[in-house]
């Protein structure tokens, strides 16, 4: 059995998880420091399937502060950390259908950054608009594409050149603590000990603390569907994302010449492989087919990801109120890559017991002790 004594212990090495290492590396001081990774490739489940755009009005409160605060991050990475720039400017445009006019009103007056646009304008930004769809629309200039990949692996890249140990194929088993020590079982057999333990396992969040003996959060995973399609003859390339105020579906230009589709579906399943499901994909297509009049000769690709959410929809990062040396980092939904950046930062800072920062205002919000039900303390052995 391989044994490995290490001061922090990291599991789940998606995008939660390296940006947490990647913060934590950096903080340096010697500390060793090991990310573990039930599959054979890191962000294989959400990260890996995320369409990501950053856009600083979607989510709660909690997530716009780190949405904001990651910001200057995107635009100017560290050296070394990419070979190309993260981020690709895309506008956000709502649609408002009659029924939508009362929320379209709301975005306009309460969103950050938010204009309304005339549908003369959107008719030249999106040409395949459909006369009649809209009676209003709205526009957020200040958002952008994130290319995760890159962001991804540029975490992992900073996070083992400061002697950070990524181990794949080692998914998180039996976990128990004693003399003040975490000792987590992995399915491959090798063995960690270690005095913090940060459960950063995405869908798989609850599971790993019932593994420690950990009272879950109610944790639930959502499936989100995409698909992607030919929208020729129309040159999209330079489209904002096109989506209706509520967000009942949505489109992207994705590789210059294609069109993501999604119907914005979250249905709540349980943590597995998710695959995509058919009706959602027609639902999704139906729903564009209203406002846009792009014709779908076949879908070239489809997928689907899970969105975690607590049981509020805010994030869910902090120490575990009953079990010593667990650290919570989970909730992130559809959040997690546009919050990267300052959420790596955030975890680092509360594991280290350093001032996080202008991002502490949140943390007394995402305490995950506001979900624990009245029960003994774990015994500290």
């Amino acid at each position: 059995m391989d044994e490995h004594h290490v001061d922090i212990l990291i599991i789940g090495a998606g995008m939660a998880g390296a940006s947490a290492a990647a913060a934590l590396a950096r903080a340096g001081e010697g500390r060793k420091i090991a990310l573990i990774e039930a599959e054979d490739t890191p962000g294989y489940h959400s990260t890996g399937r995320s369409a990501a755009i950053w856009i600083l009005n979607y989510g709660p409160p909690d997530v716009h502060v780190l949405t904001r605060l990651s910001r200057p991050f995107f635009a100017n990475p560290p050296p070394g950390f990419a070979d190309h720039r993260l981020i690709q400017r895309r506008a956000v445009l709502f649609l408002a259908p009659p029924e939508q006019a009362p929320a379209l009103a709301t975005l306009i007056s309460d969103g950050e950054a938010v204009r309304e646009i005339d549908l003369a304008e959107v008719a030249r930004l999106v040409p395949a608009l459909r006369p009649g769809y809209a009676i209003g629309a709205a526009i957020e200039d200040d958002a952008f594409d994130i290319d995760v990949a890159a962001l991804h692996q540029g975490f992992l890249r900073e996070f083992r050149r400061a002697g950070g140990e990524l181990v794949l194929h080692a998914r998180a088993g039996a976990m128990e603590r004693s003399g003040g020590l975490w000792r987590v079982m992995t399915e491959g057999g090798g063995r960690f000990l270690s005095p913090i333990v940060i459960n950063a396992a995405g869908a798989w969040g609850d599971e790993v603390a019932r593994a420690a003996g950990v009272a879950p959060l109610g944790l639930v995973p959502k499936r989100r569907t995409g698909a992607i399609i030919d929208p020729a003859p129309f040159a999209v390339a330079d489209w904002p994302l096109v989506q209706d105020v509520v967000q009942s579906w949505y489109v992207r230009p994705e590789a210059r010449t294609r069109l993501m589709v999604t119907p914005a579906d979250a249905t709540p399943t349980h943590p597995h492989d998710v695959q995509p499901d058919e009706i959602d994909i027609a639902i999704g297509i139906d729903r564009m087919q209203q406002a846009l009049a792009i014709a779908v000769r076949r879908v070239e690709r489809s997928w689907a990801g899970l969105r975690s959410f607590t049981p509020d929809g805010s994030l869910a990062f902090g120490w575990d109120r009953a079990a010593a040396g667990f650290f919570w980092c989970i909730g992130q939904g559809g959040y997690g890559i546009q919050t990267a950046p300052a959420a790596g930062a955030l975890v680092a800072a509360m594991v280290l017991g350093r001032d996080a920062g202008d991002a502490g205002e949140v943390i007394a919000s995402i305490d995950p002790g506001r979900f624990a039900s009245p029960a003994p303390s774990l015994p500290e052995t």
